[in-house]
Parts: C-alpha cells; structure tokens; sequence
C-alpha cells in the first residue's frame, strides 16, 4: 500500500463511518477502484483507520466520559447487546452474505427506508431531543434495529438512526446516540480483528499507516460535527437519494 492509497481510504473513512450511507460499502469500491486487493494486509490497515475514528468519537464527546453521564452509558451498552449477541452467534452466517449484489441491494432499501421514514416523520412530535433523556426501552429498541446493520450494505449509523427516530428522538440526538453507540460496536468489531489479523501488522508499512490514521481521525471528526449542523436545517431525505442512486450504480457496474 502506498500512502496515496492511504490517504483515499482514510478519507474514505473518515468521512462515510458515521453517515448512513455505509462505510464497509464504500471502502469496497474505493478499494477496487484502486486496484488493491482484499488480503489480510488491507484488512489490517482497515481495522487501523476504524480505530482513528473510535478516537474521533472520544475527542467530539470528551465531556461524556464523567460519572456524571453513567447512566447514558449504561444505555449505550444495552443498545450493544443485541447485535453483540447476534453477530457473535451468527459471524459465519454474516460473512456468507457478503456480496457486491447484496451490498447494493441494501444500498437502495435502505435509501427507500429513509425516505419513507422522512415522509411522515415530525420532528415536533419527538419527545427525546437529548441524548441523556432517552429511556432504557428506547435504548433498547434502537439496539434491535442496530442488528440490521450486519446485512453489509445496510449501514450501522442508518439502522440506528432509523431506529432513534421511530421511536421517538430528535434527528439530532438520533444522530449523536449512533455516534456514541459506534464505541463499543467499533471497539469489539476492531478488537476481534486485531486477535485475528494481529501478526499482519508487523509487515505493514509504517508511514502509510500514520497517513491512514491521521487522515482518517480528522474527517471523521469534522464530519461529525458538520453532519450536527447540517441536521439542524435539513432531514435525511438527501441520504435516501444518494444510497438509491449509489446502489443502483453498483449494480450497473457489476
């Protein structure tokens, strides 16, 4: 790998892992599109760059990690739990879905998803507009619709967002439970790759994973910030769009 090659999927990261547009997808095609293969070396390098936007996490929410905010983890630890268990008891059954065509497929039924969603959301009617507010049982819920996210293609922010929504949050704070929930999710998918993968990393090439991780750590946490602003004015209908048209794309190329 060398460091332009870094640099285009760091960016790549960094910008789509906290997006409902599906950042595995993406990297996928930017990988292809830049002629490397998916070895255990590339794999490597992924689990690298999805630590960088873990720390971004932590640097855009520092506040959170107090004893005054217990209670908001121990919800997003019981909004882990379902795709925790099910992706640990059904890892090889995820892996065999692994395709291109499901990836585009989901691509556009999650687009579809989302626009239906938008069409008769209110965001006046939400009752939570904060994350410290929501319940255990919305907690929960949002934890259930988080387990779609293991069909590649679906897209962890999208299912969480979508489930935020339906059950009574803010685009807002929707938003910032998938952020905060993306901790122990990433932190557990990225900690399985490291035991998995861990001897590949002597043979990685120094400077492209500093490239890698650098780059990745600030796109992702400027566009957390930015993606806040941006719901402030707008709804999620731009996203839809996107992930139909993307997702048709991927199957015309195919």
């Amino acid at each position: 790998m060398d460091i332009l090659q870094a640099l285009v999927l760091g960016l790549v990261e960094g910008i789509t892992e906290f997006l409902p547009i599906s950042s595995t997808g993406h990297l996928i095609i930017a990988s292809q599109w830049l002629g490397m293969d998916q070895n255990a070396e590339n794999k490597a390098f992924e689990v690298i760059i999805q630590l960088a936007a873990i720390l971004a996490v932590t640097a855009n929410y520092a506040d959170k990690f107090t004893f005054r905010h217990v209670k908001l983890w121990k919800k997003v630890i019981l909004a882990f739990i379902p795709v925790g268990a099910v992706g640990f008891l059904f890892s090889k059954q995820i892996k065999a879905l692994f395709s291109p065509e499901i990836v585009a497929i989901m691509f556009i039924v999650g687009g579809i998803v989302f626009l239906i969603v938008e069409r008769f959301y209110k965001e006046e009617r939400a009752t939570v507009t904060d994350v410290e507010n929501l319940s255990y049982k919305q907690a929960l819920w949002i934890g259930i619709a988080q387990v779609f996210a293991l069909i590649p293609g679906t897209s962890r922010a999208g299912s969480t967002i979508i489930g935020a929504m339906l059950v009574g949050l803010s685009r807002k704070a929707s938003a910032e439970f998938s952020f905060l929930l993306a901790l122990p999710v990433m932190l557990a998918a990225s900690g399985y790759d490291l035991l998995k993968h861990y001897h590949e990393f002597a043979g990685e090439s120094f400077m492209p994973l500093i490239v890698g991780f650098i780059v990745a750590f600030i796109s992702s946490y400027v566009v957390m910030k930015l993606f806040i602003r941006f719901l402030a004015h707008f709804t999620f209908v731009a996203f839809g769009i996107y992930r139909i048209l993307f997702g048709a794309l991927l199957l015309l190329v195919m």
